[in-house]
């Protein structure tokens, strides 16, 4: 399939979705409505189009639609998607600012780590780790458990649990973020010399 055809796979509409959630998730906050139904809401939708990150990449292989567009734009969506809730989080007073400033900021610092090492041909020493992974996981729970901010199944006192890991997933940003450096490090020094 032509690389121009490779916009409109389901894949990739899977992908665009993740940022078309954004204003939905954050418009949910202006509806008028109690905070309890805004919250279980916002959750919903975060988790479903959170889903989608597992499901394109699926559909991807399976359809045997995979592309160098749809590479680019997955991360992007999930660092929108991320970076967007942070915001939203802070605004709420449910997110410490200084977390949603490492978060962040990890994500910018990393993403320009990862376009300059494949400009020089040396993106695999930059290539994700688990580190990385566990990073995520750990946002993608918490996230959701700060949007809902309430007791689940009459045990679980989401606030109480996201807030721990979304600390948790910053530790896990800044010691993935110093992995990648000292990886991306001989190759900063002979491009430097």
């Amino acid at each position: 399939m032509p690389e121009s055809c490779m916009f409109f796979t389901i894949p990739t509409i899977l992908t665009w979705t993740r940022i078309v959630a954004i204003p939905l998730i954050v418009g949910v906050f202006y509806l008028n409505l109690d905070q309890p139904t805004r919250n279980l809401i916002a959750t919903v939708m975060f988790v479903a189009f959170a889903l989608t990150d597992w499901l394109d990449g699926y559909l991807a292989r399976k359809l045997n639609q995979t592309s160098s567009f749809g590479a680019f734009l997955d991360p992007v969506a999930d660092k929108f998607l991320v970076c967007a809730s942070l915001l939203v989080l802070v605004h709420l007073h449910r997110a410490d600012v200084f977390v949603a400033l490492l978060i962040i900021g990890r994500e910018i610092a990393i993403s320009a780590l990862r376009e300059w090492m494949a400009q020089i041909g040396a993106s695999k020493s930059v290539a994700v780790h688990m580190l990385g992974k566990l990073k995520t996981t750990a946002q993608m729970v918490a996230i959701p458990f700060l949007l809902f901010d309430g007791v689940l199944f009459g045990l679980i006192d989401t606030g109480v649990w996201g807030t721990w890991l979304i600390w948790i997933s910053a530790i896990l940003t800044i010691w993935s973020m110093v992995y990648y450096l000292q990886k991306a490090l001989p190759e900063i020094r002979k491009r430097v010399k």
